[in-house]
C-alpha cells in the first residue's frame, strides 16, 4: 500500500511546469535504465530514494523485499511520483520533506539512494550531513549525478548556468557534487566511474558507491 504523507506547512518548492514536461524531456528510461539498474541492484533492509522527483526509481523497486521510503519537496513531482508508485507496484512511503532535515532517525537507513537530485538542494552539504547522520554504520549512499565540466565545457555551463538553473527548477550545472561525497570523513568510496550518458549542458554524469564509515560520526 502506497502511503503518502500530506504536505507540510510551507510549499516553498513548486515547480509545477517543470514537474509537468520532465518525463517527456528526459527520457529516463533511454538514458539511465543500466544506472537506475546499478542503484537499485541487491538491496536489502531499509531504502531512502532522496529526492524522488517524478518517481524514476520506482518502478525498479517495485516488488523488492526491501522497505522503501522516498522524500519529495515539489508537491507537483511528488504527486506524479505516487501515481508512478500505484501504477507500477511499488510500496513506498513517499513524504514531503527537504534533504536537509531528513525525517528519520540516526543510523536507521540501510542504503540511500541519490540520483540526480542533489544539483537541485539549496544545501547540498547540510544535505549530506543529514545522509550521513540517518545512514547506519556500512551503510550505502548510491548516486548518480551530472557535475560541473572542465575546458570550454565548463565555460559553457558558467554562461548558462542562471538561465538554466530558472528554467530546471533549481538545477545547478556547475556543483563539484562528486567531490563533495568523496571528501567527506563520513563516507569511503566503494565504487566511482563516469558514465557515457548524458546531453550538453547537463554533463558529465557520474555514478557510485560510498559506504558509510564507522568511526567519527555525529561528532
Amino acid at each position: 500500500m502506497l502511503d503518502w504523507s500530506p504536505p507540510q506547512e510551507s510549499e516553498e518548492i513548486s515547480h509545477p511546469f517543470v514537474a509537468a514536461v520532465y518525463d517527456t524531456v528526459v527520457p529516463d528510461r533511454l538514458l539511465f535504465r543500466p544506472h537506475r539498474r546499478y542503484l537499485t541492484a541487491d538491496l536489502s533492509g531499509r531504502v531512502l530514494d532522496v529526492g524522488a522527483g517524478t518517481g524514476a526509481n520506482f518502478p525498479y523497486l517495485a516488488g523488492a523485499d526491501v522497505a522503501s521510503h522516498a522524500i519529495e519537496p515539489d508537491p507537483h513531482m511528488r504527486r506524479q511520483a505516487a501515481e508512478k508508485a500505484r501504477e507500477v507496484g511499488c510500496d513506498v512511503t513517499l513524504r514531503d520533506a527537504r534533504a536537509e532535515s531528513l525525517p528519520y532517525d540516526d543510523d536507521s537507513v540501510d542504503v540511500v539512494l541519490a540520483s540526480l537530485v542533489f544539483c537541485t538542494i539549496a544545501d547540498p552539504d547540510r544535505a549530506l550531513e543529514e545522509v550521513a547522520r540517518v545512514l547506519r554504520p556500512g551503510g550505502e549512499l548510491r548516486f548518480l549525478e551530472h557535475i560541473r565540466a572542465d575546458g570550454w565545457r565548463e565555460r559553457g555551463q558558467e554562461l548558462l548556468n542562471p538561465l538554466w538553473s530558472r528554467a530546471a527548477g533549481g538545477c545547478q550545472l556547475t556543483r563539484d557534487t562528486v567531490e563533495r561525497f568523496v571528501c567527506h570523513d563520513a563516507f569511503a568510496v566503494e565504487d566511482l566511474e563516469r558514465v557515457g550518458v548524458g546531453i550538453f549542458p547537463a554533463t558529465p554524469i557520474v555514478r557510485g558507491t560510498l559506504r558509510r564509515r564507522h568511526e567519527g560520526l555525529h561528532s
